[in-house]
């Protein structure tokens, strides 16, 4: 017969449940809010530009690692600010002038340090996200971003180009290089290729079959593909066989009419050819093996979320929601972040949906939902699956 709890373990339980829920509300405000630093300069170089989220800067909250906002306009205005480091990397972040917790920033990763033979920087070829995933982005040069008609309103993919921080085709020879340092010198664990959308129509999977088949030759590293729906389905099967382990196809905004404004080139790929390519995918790649990114805050409500993300589940696609960052240069540079209650209201559901589904972050092979870093969607999950969904209860 088992013996009961006792009421020191129950309420150590009960403590330890608590800490975890203060700390993913603390993430969730700093996603949505940002932070001002004392010392720019402290751990890993913050994101400026480039494909996907990006203006953030890595901290550890409470043994997590997540990307926060550090050069929005919101971010300028955060109430949170972050002391310079301690000599042992702690770092006292403030409400105002309130003490609230302690956090770290991970430092910047050995293999920066190293250039090809040609003198490309390795930073410029591939970056650190989070605090163990090497990202790539094979192609910096998109159809959709050449023409301000077309483009997302929301990316930045040429401005990290265009000031030099990195270059327009990353060969996979170049990728097996870095991805093999990353692995020697920093631990890295899994890896992310992403693309801008080329003039072809596999729409970018081609040229990541052969990044990926390159790295995988080097070194076992997990990788997440990511690009648009190709126009042919084989190609998940030939992604899978160059050593793909994991795919992302990225909705980003789920109502039609929302889609057409923020993004009139992509929006081209409707969203019933993006449900066959998801149900597709999944059966190359298995249940939890592809994922999408949702964008939060950019005028889909919380309903039209939660109801297209049960859609996902129920294909066994995993629906990334990440806080909407507004970067500096772009059209969206002006549009507020969501609020912390309004991403709440999105995460609390949702972290249910996919415990319920059995569809987990953990269980992720490689790529951003695994990684977690650009939403606390993953400590939402760790909540109890149990708890009834009054979200969509009182529909």
């Amino acid at each position: 017969m088992s013996t009961p709890p006792t009421f020191e373990a129950n309420r150590e339980s009960n403590r330890n449940s608590t800490d975890r829920q203060q700390a993913t509300a603390l993430m969730t405000e700093l996603q949505s809010f940002g932070l001002r630093l004392a010392d720019p300069g402290a751990g890993a170089p913050s994101r400026r530009g480039g494909a996907g989220p990006s203006d953030h800067k890595a901290v550890t909250v409470d043994g997590t690692t997540i990307m926060v906002p550090v050069h929005t306009g919101s971010a300028f205005n955060s109430p949170f600010i972050a002391e310079a480091p301690d000599a042992d990397g702690r770092v006292q972040l403030r409400r105002g002038s309130i003490p609230i917790a302690q956090i770290r920033f991970p430092e910047q990763p050995r293999f920066y340090a190293l250039q090809t033979l040609d003198g490309v920087p390795y930073s410029h070829i591939a970056t650190l996200h989070g605090a163990d995933v090497l990202a790539t982005t094979v192609l910096q040069t998109c159809i959709r971003y050449e023409s301000r008609r077309k483009s997302c309103k929301f990316c930045s993919i040429g401005q990290s180009l265009a000031a030099g921080r990195t270059i327009a085709h990353k060969t996979p020879e170049q990728l097996a290089e870095v991805a093999r340092a990353a692995v020697l010198l920093d631990g890295v664990k899994h890896m992310v290729m992403t693309t801008g959308t080329p003039a072809t129509p596999d729409r970018g999977a081609q040229v990541l079959c052969d990044s990926a088949f390159a790295v995988r030759a080097a070194v076992d590293l997990p990788i997440q593909a990511q690009c648009e729906p190709p126009d042919d389905d084989r190609w998940f099967a030939r992604m899978k066989a160059a050593g793909i382990d994991s795919l992302g196809m990225h909705l980003e905004v789920v109502t039609p009419a929302l889609r057409e404004q923020i993004m009139p080139g992509k929006a081209a790929v409707s969203m019933e050819r993006y449900m066959e390519a998801f149900e597709a995918a999944v059966a190359v790649f298995g249940r939890g093996q592809v994922s999408t990114y949702i964008l939060a805050g950019l005028g889909d409500t919380t309903d039209a979320i939660l109801d297209i993300s049960a859609k996902l589940i129920g294909l066994g696609v995993y629906p990334f929601v990440v806080p909407f960052v507004p970067i500096s240069g772009t059209p969206l540079e002006d549009h507020p972040a969501p609020s912390p209650a309004f991403m709440r209201s999105i995460l609390e559901p949702l972290g249910a949906m996919l415990s319920d589904a059995g569809l987990r972050s953990t269980d992720i092979k490689a790529g951003c939902g695994k990684c977690g870093a650009c939403s606390s969607l993953s400590s939402y999950e760790k909540q109890d699956a149990h708890q009834p969904d009054t979200h969509h209860a009182a529909r």
